[in-house]
């Protein structure tokens, strides 16, 4: 299937709900791991929009890439509650085990503050990590 016979497919699904292009650019990191330059003149086109405004959501939003990350992505929580729970040790340790494995990026928040230390790879939630949870966690990716 080629990139636009793609890109075809998850707008089709989500072409008649009000306001798609969230739910269409969050398929579309999520299946093709970015929203480049082609997909993002391709939804301009498909939903009526210019390219000036599909990028401008694009760029706001720090979850949407406009090239593939070379690793998979590790988001670390790195808000009050998680740094209570000991995520900045975590974060000092697992930056040893994450070289070569995965990338780490700090997010301010994953929404389960009482739960963690959190951490999301691809759309999973991960809590109450440990450096044994996280390092496993790692190791698996």
């Amino acid at each position: 299937m080629t990139q636009e016979e793609h890109l075809a497919a998850i707008v089709a699904v989500h072409i008649e709900r009000e306001g798609p292009l969230l739910p269409i650019l969050n398929d579309i990191q999520e299946e093709l791991g970015c929203v480049d330059e082609a997909a993002k003149k391709y939804l301009a086109s498909a939903l009526n929009l210019s390219r000036a405004e599909v990028h401008g959501v694009v760029s706001f939003y720090h979850d949407y890439k406009e090239s593939r990350a070379k690793l998979p992505v590790l988001k670390l929580c790195g808000a009050e509650a998680c740094q209570a729970r000991g995520g900045e040790a975590l974060a000092t340790e697992i930056a040893n085990v994450a070289q070569g494995r995965c990338q780490i990026e700090t997010v301010y928040c994953l929404g389960l503050c009482s739960a963690g230390p959190n951490a999301m790879i691809g759309r999973d939630v991960h809590a109450r990590l440990n450096s044994t949870k996280l390092q496993k966690l790692i190791e698996a990716l």
